[in-house]
C-alpha cells in the first residue's frame, strides 16, 4: 500500500509535466490567443466606426457654415458678432463642449461658453486655427486633457467668402467636442467580450481535459507496456480503445511485444551455440568492440595465450596479444593483415598466426574486431627444415652435376667407342642432368627468395612493351620450329593478344618478370594442343594492372588447382617428368610476383584450358613524371 501511495504522489507531482496537462494548455492557450486575436480586431473596428460616426455628429451644418461665413464678411464688425453669438447659442449637441469662431486676421469673433465671451475681439493664440487660416484645410486631431483627465476630438473647419470670383478665406470655426461618451461605449463592449472569452477559454480547457484524458489513457498504458518490456516482462497486452490511429499504434505495441519476445529467444538461442562454436573450436577466437576492448575469448584462445578469461576482459587487444609496441587498433582496423605471434618458451615452441576480421553493421558502422589464432608451430618447424633440405641438397649436388654435364658433353663430341648405343644414351644422360641441373638451380632461387636475400632491382617499364617483347619472341621460336623441317619438337599455335590501348607504366624487375613469363608461357605452349590458341591479356583496374595468359590445354582438375603453385606439385607427375618440368617453375613465379607485392592465381575448367593471372600494384604516372623518369 505504501507503495502505491507513492506512486501516486509522484503523478500528482508529475501532473503539469505530463502530456495530458500539455495538450489541455495547448487548446487553451490557443483558444485564448484566438480570442484575443479576434477581440482585438473586433475592438479596433468598432472604434474605428464609432470615431467615425462621432465625427459626423459633431459637425456643424453647411448651412451655419454659410451663415458664419457671411457674418465675417460683413463690414459691421458688431452687428456681424451679434448674429454670429446668436448662432452659436442655436447649436445644440451635447458632445459639443466649445464652438469658436475666428476670423481670418486671427481675431476671435464669437463663442458659445459663456466664460470665455471676453475673448471676443483679440487674437487667437491657437498655432492649429492660424495654420488652418494660412492653408485654407481643414485640421482635426484627438487629445488628452490633464485638467479633467478627458479626451476630446478637436476640428478646426476654414471658412471660405461665396462673393466674387475667388473663394477667400474670411475665417475657421474651432469645434471641441468630448470623447467620453465614445470611449465609454468601447469599454463596455471590451469587458464583455473579455468576460465571454474568458468563460470561453474556462470551458474549453475543461473540454480539452476530458478530451487529452482520452488521448493519453491508451498512451499511458502503452509506456506502462513498453517498460514491462524493457523489464523483459512480455505478457502484457495494451487494451485497443478503437481503430484510429491511437489504436493502429496499440496494436503495433502488441505486435512489437510478441517480436522482441520471439527475437529475444532466438537471440539466447544464438548465443547459447554461439558460446558452444566457441569452447569446442580449436582455433583462439578473440571478439572486441569498437575501442579494441576484448568482450569475448574462448578457452582456445586462453590456453595459446596463457591467459585467465577474468583477466583479458575489458583490455585492450594489443596489451592481451602483446602487440602494442609494433602495431596500433588502427593498424588493425585499417589493414587487417595476418600478424606472426611467437609465444615460444625455453621448455616449448608456440608460433601462433592471428588473423584479423571487422566485424561491420550494414551501413558499414565498425563494431569491433575478431582475431582468429591459429597454432602453426608443427607447420613452420616443416618448412624451416624443408627449406634447409632444399638448400643442403642443391648446394651438395650442383657442383658434381656440373663437372658430369661437361665429362658428358666431351664424351658426346667423339669420345665414345661404341657408335650405336652409346650416342643415345649419353643424349639421354646430357638431358636428365640438364634437368636436375635446372631444379638445382630453382632451388636455390627458392632458397635465396625464402632467406630474403634476393633483392629486386626495380625499373619504371612499360607493360605493354615489355609483354609484346616477350610474345614476338615466343613467335620467333614458332617461326624458327616451323621452318626447320629436320625438327621434331615443332608445334603449331597462335598467339592471339587483347592489350589495352593506354600505356601501363609499372615498377618491376624486368629481368625476373620476363621469367615468369616465359614460365608460364613455356607451359601453355606445352599443354596446349597442336594448333591451339593461346590467348594475353593485358587491361587496367582502379589501382591493379592484370596480365592474364589463356590455354586451350586439359585443364587442372578442381581439387588440385589450390595447389599448383606448390613446390614439386605436379598435375600429372608422369606428363611432367616428360615434358622436362620440374614442378617449381609456377613456386618461384609467385615468389618474384609476391615481392613485387602483386598476386598470382589461376582459374581453370577440366577440357577447356586454364587461365593464369597476374595481378600488379599500379600508379597512374602523369606526364611530368614520365619526363622525370626518362630523364633519369
Amino acid at each position: 500500500m505504501s507503495e502505491e501511495k507513492q506512486n501516486v504522489k509522484e503523478e500528482k507531482l508529475h501532473f503539469f509535466q505530463s502530456i495530458h496537462f500539455k495538450i489541455a494548455l495547448v487548446f487553451a492557450l490557443l483558444l485564448l490567443i484566438a480570442f484575443q486575436i479576434v477581440g482585438a480586431v473586433f475592438i479596433q473596428r468598432l472604434k474605428s466606426d464609432n470615431l467615425k460616426t462621432f465625427k459626423q455628429r459633431v459637425e456643424l451644418s453647411s448651412y451655419v457654415d454659410n451663415s458664419l461665413a457671411q457674418n465675417l464678411s460683413s463690414s459691421d464688425t458688431q452687428k456681424a458678432n451679434a448674429k454670429i453669438r446668436m448662432i452659436l447659442e442655436d447649436v445644440n449637441n451635447s458632445n459639443i463642449t466649445d464652438v469658436q469662431v475666428v476670423d481670418a486676421k486671427g481675431n476671435i469673433r464669437g463663442d458659445n461658453d459663456v466664460d470665455k465671451r471676453s475673448l471676443v475681439g483679440q487674437r487667437t493664440t491657437d498655432s492649429d486655427i492660424k495654420q488652418v487660416l494660412y492653408n485654407g484645410r481643414t485640421y482635426s486631431k484627438m487629445t488628452y486633457d490633464r485638467s479633467d483627465n478627458k479626451r476630446y476630438y478637436i476640428s478646426i473647419t476654414p471658412l471660405f467668402s461665396s462673393t466674387g470670383n475667388t473663394n477667400a478665406v474670411v475665417g475657421a470655426v474651432y469645434i471641441r467636442a468630448s470623447l467620453e461618451s465614445v470611449y465609454d461605449s468601447l469599454n463596455n463592449v471590451t469587458a464583455i467580450f473579455a468576460t465571454a472569452a474568458l468563460i470561453a477559454t474556462v470551458i474549453g480547457l475543461l473540454l480539452a481535459i476530458i478530451l487529452s484524458s482520452a488521448i493519453t489513457r491508451p498512451i499511458d498504458e502503452m509506456k506502462k507496456q513498453t517498460a514491462r518490456i524493457a523489464k523483459g516482462d512480455y505478457s502484457g497486452q495494451v487494451h485497443v480503445y478503437g481503430k484510429d490511429e491511437l489504436g493502429q499504434l496499440a496494436e503495433a505495441v502488441n505486435n512489437l511485444s510478441v517480436r522482441v519476445e520471439e527475437s529475444q529467444e532466438q537471440s539466447e538461442s544464438e548465443r547459447r551455440r554461439l558460446d558452444s562454436v566457441l569452447t569446442h573450436m580449436s582455433d583462439g577466437v578473440i571478439a572486441t568492440n569498437r575501442r579494441g576492448k576484448v568482450n569475448i575469448i574462448n578457452q582456445a584462445a586462453c590456453d595459446y595465450l596463457d591467459v585467465n578469461e577474468e583477466d583479458t576482459l575489458g583490455k585492450s587487444i594489443l596489451d592481451v596479444l602483446d602487440i602494442r609496441e609494433d602495431h596500433t587498433l588502427h593498424d588493425l582496423l585499417e589493414n587487417q593483415e595476418e600478424i606472426t605471434l611467437d609465444m615460444s618458451a625455453d621448455d616449448h615452441d608456440q608460433i601462433l598466426h592471428a588473423y584479423f576480421s571487422l566485424i561491420q553493421r550494414e551501413s558499414g558502422f565498425i563494431s569491433g574486431i575478431v582475431c582468429v589464432l591459429r597454432d602453426v608451430t608443427e607447420q613452420e618447424k616443416i618448412d624451416r627444415e624443408l627449406r634447409q633440405f632444399v638448400s643442403n641438397v642443391s648446394h651438395e649436388l650442383r657442383t658434381p652435376l656440373t663437372s658430369m654435364r661437361s665429362y658428358i658433353e666431351a664424351l658426346n663430341d667423339g669420345a665414345w667407342k661404341d657408335p650405336e648405343v652409346a650416342p643415345s644414351f649419353l643424349k639421354v644422360t646430357q638431358e636428365e642432368t640438364d634437368r636436375m641441373i635446372r631444379m638445382i638451380n630453382d632451388l636455390l632461387k627458392l632458397s635465396r627468395m625464402d632467406s630474403g636475400r634476393v633483392k629486386l632491382d626495380l625499373e619504371l617499364v612499360n607493360l605493354n612493351e615489355l609483354f609484346n617483347y616477350v610474345l614476338d619472341r615466343f613467335e620467333m621460336m614458332l617461326e624458327k620450329d616451323n621452318n626447320d623441317t629436320h625438327s621434331t619438337k615443332s608445334k603449331n599455335y597462335t598467339i592471339k593478344r587483347d592489350f589495352t590501348k593506354k600505356d601501363l607504366w609499372v615498377e618491376i624487375d624486368t629481368d625476373k618478370f620476363i621469367q615468369v613469363i616465359d614460365n608460364i608461357m613455356n607451359n601453355a605452349i606445352k599443354y596446349s594442343p597442336n594448333g591451339g590458341v593461346i590467348t594475353c591479356r593485358l587491361l587496367e583496374t582502379q589501382n591493379h594492372v592484370i596480365l592474364s595468359i589463356s590455354d586451350q590445354g586439359l585443364g587442372i582438375p578442381k581439387k588440385d588447382l589450390n595447389h599448383v603453385f606448390d613446390r614439386f606439385f605436379r598435375v600429372d607427375k608422369a606428363r611432367s617428368r616428360a615434358q622436362g618440368g620440374t614442378g617449381l617453375g609456377l613456386a618461384i613465379s609467385k615468389e618474384v610476383i609476391e615481392m613485387h607485392h602483386g598476386k598470382i592465381w589461376a582459374d581453370s575448367v577440366e577440357g577447356q584450358g586454364t587461365t593464369f593471372y597476374i595481378s600488379l600494384p599500379y600508379h597512374e604516372y602523369d606526364d611530368d613524371e614520365e619526363d622525370l623518369w626518362d630523364e633519369n
